[in-house]
């Protein structure tokens, strides 16, 4: 299985807010401690902000800090809420137009869906609060002054 981009980059934004509790940070700072591309960040932040993950202040001396607890934000809602419900094969998709003429006696559909619902139920076991859970390896690798998660 594989998350896409914008779940990968989701995380990472929020693993940096995780570390930054004491200031605000940019998104231009973000995608510089990482190395990616500045313009997807905005687009992922503006997301999470609307998730409520994510509180964005504008203006002078603004930027983004968590708008949770990092405790309190689950792995696997983050990424469900990046993946959307996108179907894992064509049978899965409700518009009638794909059809599959071995549907009726298949049974990928069911494995599948089984496979990712153990996924999100792993993720679901974790919180941010883990991912950084090592705040001064993580600080350092990105350069950061992180604050403990108290």
């Amino acid at each position: 299985m594989r998350v896409t981009t914008f779940s990968d980059y989701a995380l990472r934004v929020l693993m940096y807010l995780a570390l930054q509790e004491d200031r605000r940070a940019t998104v231009d700072e973000i995608a510089a401690a990482y190395g990616i591309s500045a313009n997807h960040l905005t687009k992922v932040v503006h997301q999470l902000g609307r998730a409520g993950w994510v509180q964005t202040v504008r203006g002078k001396g603004g930027g983004l800090r968590l708008g949770q607890p990092a405790e309190s934000i689950r792995v696997g809602e983050v990424v469900r809420l990046c993946e959307g419900s996108a179907a894992y094969v064509e049978c899965m998709v409700a518009d009638l137009s794909h059809h599959c003429r071995i549907a009726p006696a298949c049974k990928l559909s069911g494995i599948l869906s089984g496979a990712f619902k153990v996924f999100y139920a792993e993720l679901d076991k974790h919180t941010l609060a883990d991912l950084v859970s090592a705040p001064n390896a993580l600080g350092g690798l990105l350069k950061t002054e992180p604050a403990p998660l108290a």
